[in-house]
């Protein structure tokens, strides 16, 4: 016989046994159990009163009817259905087979009724009254009375009529409370993304600022070294000195933000824009490259034309930056050529090299593609990173600007 409750099943030719209580199901137990002692010990009460009234002694079977349905209750939550079978038929027994007609074993049912509704069930009640409704009907058959007929109906109704009343407002506040479940999960997880992102975001900076300077600082020191030219040495030691101090700025930026340091506490590095590319070309320069940069086609020492919002500058300045690090490590070219342009709702960086750094498709993208993609996509910009069919590596970034 099937519990009633959602989900439970079993296997063909078996029968599905009954699931062990969790937590929630121990409570549930103890306070069914509780219902059906309060209502056999009801019950019983009124019986002996009822019987005390008339003159007569309680009849033993009509009490042990009553205990019967009411021990029945403390099973509601495991075998619903064992319980709606065993009081939809003591009911009309109690009446069939007693002598006194009063409105005690209705008790037995409402509150079997009523708690088995609580418990967001509905077959369970249905078949409650159904079932004592079908032995009414027998009785009836051979005894009619219309008025009686008339009053089970009518009690029918109203118990089936308030169990649907209980029934959807547990089912609403199961509802209510799944929603508040779902929020909180939501909550979290949208917390652990947040997080997630902040680190890949820390990650990239990280990235782009020790590759880039770090790179410069080993061209500028393996140069001074090969050369054992003096004076090209100092220039070395300067553009050295200069890569570390605007690395050691940039890295105390970062990890600031992680800190939660004050503004005041120590000089912090701007935040890196479209303004700042002049700068990196220049940089490429001192270290052998022949680097030119233009603007919209013309060639151009100082970044021209309207300044992009400040995330698509940072990201044209990191994905440049990273891009002339990669020709410095990974390609045999002497010159670079950084675009900038200005269209209507764009912006876009593109930096080109005549180096070989291998054949087509032949290097697996490193971290440092991996971080430009994800900074473009991010912004809903347009990234693409390849060989060129007659020599050389392309770098293109393109964002959408509003």
């Amino acid at each position: 016989m099937s519990s009633g409750r959602p989900g439970e099943s079993g296997s063909a030719g078996r029968r599905p046994e009954p699931e062990e209580p969790g937590p929630g199901g121990r409570a549930e137990t103890v306070t069914n159990a509780a219902i059906a002692v309060v209502t056999a010990a009801a019950l019983v009460i009124a019986e002996v009163v009822f019987a005390f009234d008339r003159g007569v002694s309680p009849e033993p079977h009509s009490l042990l009817i009553l205990l019967a349905g009411s021990a029945s209750i403390a099973l509601i939550g495991r075998w619903p259905m064992a319980t709606a079978v065993t009081v939809g038929l003591c009911l009309p027994l109690y009446y069939v087979t007693g002598t006194d007609d009063t409105w005690v074993a209705w008790l037995m049912l409402f509150v079997a009724v009523m708690r088995s509704a609580a418990n967001g069930r509905r077959a369970a009640p249905v078949a409650t009254v159904v079932i004592a409704l079908g032995f009414f009907t027998i009785g009836e058959i051979t005894a009619f009375d219309p008025w009686r007929a008339a009053a089970i109906l009518a009690w029918m109704a109203v118990i089936v009529a308030a169990a649907e009343l209980i029934r959807n407002r547990a089912a609403y506040l199961q509802a209510v409370e799944q929603r508040a479940a779902e929020a909180e999960r939501t909550r979290e997880e949208e917390a652990l993304r947040r997080a997630t992102e902040e680190r890949l975001h820390i990650a990239r900076e990280l990235h782009d600022v020790i590759a880039h300077n770090i790179s410069l600082i080993n061209v500028q020191a393996s140069s001074a070294v090969h050369r054992r030219d003096p004076e090209r040495a100092f220039e070395a030691l300067e553009a050295i000195k200069t890569a570390s101090k605007d690395t050691l700025r940039e890295l105390r930026t970062t990890l600031g933000v992680l800190r939660q340091v004050d503004e005041q506490d120590g000089e912090r590095a701007p935040v890196p824009g479209a303004g700042r590319l002049p700068e990196l070309v220049r940089g490429a320069r001192h270290d052998g490259l022949e680097a030119v940069l233009t603007v919209d086609g013309e060639p151009a020492d100082a970044l021209g034309g309207p300044e992009p919002p400040a995330p698509v500058g940072a990201a044209a300045y990191r994905i440049v930056q990273e891009a002339l690090t990669n020709v410095r490590r990974h390609s045999a070219a002497d010159r670079v050529e950084v675009a900038v342009a200005h269209g209507p709702g764009s912006f876009s960086v593109r930096v080109t090299d005549n180096g070989s750094g291998g054949a087509p498709g032949g290097r697996t993208p490193g971290n440092g593609l991996r971080g430009m993609r994800e900074r473009i996509l991010a912004l809903g910009g347009e990234f693409s990173a390849d060989f060129r069919p007659e020599g050389g590596f392309q770098v293109y970034a393109r964002f959408p600007v509003e």
